[in-house]
C-alpha cells in the first residue's frame, strides 16, 4: 500500500514539477513578448518602417509559440488541479509556486494586452498623421507647363530614309 502511495507521491511531484518548468517557460516568453512590444513603440515613434515590419514578424512567432504552449499548459492544469484539490503530500513550498507563477503571468498577460492596445493608438494616430500628410502633398511640378508645351502640334515626320 505504501509503495502504491508511494509512487502516486512522485507522479504527483512529477506533475507538478513540469508544470511549474511550463510556466516559468510561458512566464519568459510573454517577457519576450513585451521585450518585442517595447522595440514596436519605438520604431513607430522614429518612422522606421522596416525596423517595425521585422518586430511585427517576430511578434507573430511570439504570440504563435504562446498559443501553442498554452495548449501544453491546459492539460497539466487540469490534471494539477485534480492531483493537488484535497491532496496531502506535496511539499506545501511546491504547492504554493504555482499559484504565485499563475498570478505572475496573468499579471503579465494583462500588461501584454495594456501596451498591445498602446502601440495599436500610437500606430493609428501615426498612420491618420501620414495619411494628412500624403492628402496635403502638392506636386510641385503640376503647376509648371511642360517645355513641350508651346511646341505646337506635332507633324509628320519622313523615316524611309
Amino acid at each position: 500500500m505504501t509503495a502504491t502511495r508511494d509512487g502516486e507521491l512522485e507522479q504527483r511531484v512529477a506533475l507538478l514539477r513540469r508544470f511549474r518548468e511550463l510556466l516559468v517557460e510561458q512566464r519568459g516568453k510573454f517577457e519576450r513578448y513585451l521585450a518585442v512590444l517595447d522595440h514596436e513603440r519605438a520604431d513607430i515613434e522614429s518612422g522606421d518602417v522596416d525596423r517595425l515590419v521585422a518586430h511585427v514578424e517576430i511578434e507573430e512567432q511570439v504570440v504563435s509559440e504562446i498559443y501553442t504552449f498554452q495548449k501544453a499548459i491546459d492539460p497539466l492544469d487540469e490534471l494539477y488541479r485534480s492531483a493537488f484539490a484535497a491532496s496531502p503530500g506535496a511539499r506545501d513550498a511546491d504547492r504554493a509556486e504555482v499559484p504565485a507563477l499563475k498570478a505572475a503571468l496573468e499579471e503579465l498577460k494583462a500588461e501584454v494586452i495594456r501596451r498591445n492596445g498602446e502601440n495599436r493608438v500610437l500606430l493609428g494616430t501615426r498612420m491618420a498623421l501620414l495619411r494628412g500628410e500624403i492628402a496635403a502633398f502638392r506636386n510641385p511640378a503640376a503647376s509648371r507647363r511642360s517645355v513641350y508645351a508651346g511646341a505646337g502640334e506635332g507633324g509628320i515626320v519622313d523615316i524611309s530614309g
